[in-house]
């Protein structure tokens, strides 16, 4: 088997358990190889794993893109929804090729009348979110398939993929959706309105997004990355022609992550004497 290796954090890879991986992985005869970009995989790469937390995850699918090839997240980080497992489970699954592949709905956004350079990727896994720059709110004008919603008053607006409903979308008080559902989030970032609420679509729709500022710019992100754009930019924004392939082992499940990451359910009387 082969394996690209990703590290974001440089320090981790002098990490204790990032090394036991590796080296266990390589005394099991696969094959280890790092990369730093979409252009160091090599033909035959059987997966890619992502060693760190949610961002180094975030950051691993950029490398990927369209390459077809699945991302094992190894968690050294903090809650780990997309990088959920230990080392330890990593190999031992491994060892036991007890894996599945899943598909996740990726984001891709045409930006018009914003400055992008070179390094730029439309593809985002989480969410693409619109914020105001200076100190005065946001006029958010969104189109579902052509049709004008009212203007959001607010600071951004946030789009997210059921995959990101655990990400940005739920500290702005968007629903959680499973993973495999097929579906959009569109949700205002603290409005200045009392009666919005979150909005789920099919994840065929095409959204478009215009803003109303008194400022010169604005701010976009796709995942972890930021670009600033003026605000007379136009954003489009719709799932992209190909997914991104993400291991799960063994017996995990959603639910689980929810009870054990976010603690959902936690109750007092909840708990079995």
């Amino acid at each position: 088997m082969k394996l690209a290796i990703f590290v974001k954090n440089p320090d981790l890879r002098q990490d204790s358990r990032c090394r036991s991986l590796c080296d266990a992985l390589a005394a099991e005869g696969m094959q280890l190889y790092d990369i730093a970009s979409h252009a160091d995989l090599r033909e035959g790469t059987d997966m890619l794993l992502s060693i760190g937390g949610d961002g180094t995850f975030l950051s691993a699918a950029k490398r990927v893109e369209d390459a077809g090839i699945p991302i094992l997240g190894v968690n050294l980080g903090r809650l780990g929804f997309l990088s959920e497992y230990r080392p330890e489970e990593v190999l031992e699954a491994l060892r036991k090729q007890d894996w599945t592949v899943e598909d996740r709905i990726l984001l891709d956004t045409k930006l018009e009348g914003a400055q992008k350079d070179a390094a730029f990727c439309p593809y985002s896994l989480n969410e693409v979110s619109l914020h105001r720059s200076g100190a005065a709110m946001l006029g958010v004008d969104v189109t579902l398939d052509g049709e004008a919603l009212p203007t959001y008053w607010a600071d951004g607006m946030l789009v997210a993929t059921s995959s990101g409903s655990t990400a940005y979308s739920l500290s702005v008080g968007g629903p959680i959706c499973r993973p495999d559902a097929p579906v959009l989030i569109i949700a205002p970032i603290a409005p200045h309105n009392l009666n919005v609420r979150p909005l789920i679509v099919p994840d065929t729709a095409k959204i478009g997004l215009t803003v109303q500022s008194r400022d010169p710019e604005v701010l976009v992100t796709l995942d972890n990355r930021r670009l600033s754009a003026p605000s007379s930019l136009r954003m489009e924004i719709s799932v992209a022609r190909f997914s991104l392939k993400r291991i799960r082992l063994g017996k995990s499940n959603f639910v689980k992550a929810l009870t054990s990451k976010l603690f959902w359910g936690e109750d007092v009387r909840n708990t079995i004497e």
